[in-house]
């Protein structure tokens, strides 16, 4: 018999291609981690200690739907790589960081970059403008066995059509195998936490009525009507 004073909440999960469901533990975002995106955000391209934000597990959201968010008239799209981690720990090697990694899904940091905007100036956190309900549209995810690791390739962006953001997955500042092992050192890393890994440039509004047409080379693509 449960212990629980309320009903428990339902564990927010990823689609597995070819059946099954990944469940989340922790969403963890990593900020500019391409040089051409730094530029664009005001920020100094070379590299440096890479920074960390999180979304709740339960942004995620795999419905294929974005509900345009309340209290803002800037909400943007920010392309991303999700890894997935079946295993984790603290301080772990980059040598033996891959290890951890269960698979990988295309996925959109939608953020309302107003609020996000008001928050820097004020120095504060930026949940507000990052961490809203169904922030993290994402797509079907795919085991590591089936897609190796992904370290290079096209990732790309069109918006009604339109190629709005377009890069390669070599142009990440920090790689896969850095963001777990630096992570590993500041938190506890565990199975069912996934890493969002950083935009391309061209991050740009999207309005109601707008398709959202995401890709990543190996993985099924991902589609979101803004509504």
């Amino acid at each position: 018999m449960t212990k629980h004073v309320i009903p428990t909440p339902a564990i927010p999960t990823i689609p597995v291609a070819g059946g099954g469901e990944f469940p989340v533990r922790r969403v963890y975002c990593i900020g500019r981690n391409y040089a051409a995106h730094t530029i664009e955000m005001g920020g100094d391209p070379n590299r440096e200690a890479p920074f960390f934000f999180q979304k709740n597990p339960n942004n995620i959201d795999a419905t294929g739907e974005f509900p345009y968010p309340p209290h803002s008239s800037d909400v943007h799209h920010e392309l991303e790589l999700l890894v997935a981690l079946k295993s984790g720990g603290n301080n772990i090697p980059i040598s033996e960081a891959m290890s951890h990694v269960w698979g990988y899904a295309v996925s959109l940091d939608m953020t309302r970059r107003d609020l996000q905007g008001e928050q820097k100036k004020l120095g504060r956190p930026w949940e507000i403008g990052k961490a809203f309900e169904r922030s993290g549209p994402v797509g079907l995810l795919h085991p590591v066995s089936e897609t190796g690791f992904l370290d290079k390739g096209r990732i790309e962006l069109k918006v009604n059509g339109k190629v709005t953001q377009e890069g390669d997955l070599d142009q990440m500042i920090w790689k896969v195998a850095e963001m777990i092992s630096y992570l590993s050192e500041y938190f506890e890393l565990a199975a069912g936490d996934v890493i969002m890994s950083g935009t391309p440039s061209g991050v740009g509004a999207v309005v109601r009525g707008d398709v959202m047409e995401a890709s990543v080379v190996g993985l099924s693509s991902l589609t979101v009507r803004v509504t």
